[in-house]
């Protein structure tokens, strides 16, 4: 079999494949979720969200209202230097984005049936006017 054979039928098994697979797995809500960032993010989006009073007058101060917390939820980067994982109730997690010309830094106790925004930090971007 010559080397043009192989790659012809290996194309077309390839294409076969990616058939099935978007055939198979079209319409489902699944996800790639195998960087630890992207694990944490949704484990704290599929839980029940409360805030702090002091949280809530942060995010009043920044005039930020709860749908920039849930934007920086799905597009926000965990910061694991400063989280503290090693907690046996509830961990706390150090979650920072950007929303409309801010930084966000947000901190999060993640339970086991809630998260919890503790602390909402704010400063404006260098680049914004």
């Amino acid at each position: 079999m010559t080397f043009g054979q192989r790659l012809g039928y290996f194309s077309g098994g390839l294409i076969i494949g990616i058939f099935f697979l978007i055939f198979f797995l079209a319409g489902k809500k699944t996800s790639c979720d195998y960087s630890p960032t992207a694990r944490v993010l949704k484990n704290i989006r599929i839980k029940e969200r409360q805030f702090t009073p002091q949280s809530l007058e942060q995010l009043n101060a920044a005039k930020l209202d709860t749908a920039a917390i849930s934007k920086i939820l799905n597009s926000g980067s965990v910061n694991f230097s400063k989280s503290n994982t090693k907690l046996d109730s509830c961990k706390l997690y150090h979650i920072d984005g950007v929303i409309k010309n801010k930084s966000v830094a947000l901190l999060v106790e993640n339970c086991n049936k809630q998260a919890k925004i503790t602390h909402i930090e704010t400063t404006k971007l260098p680049n914004s006017n």
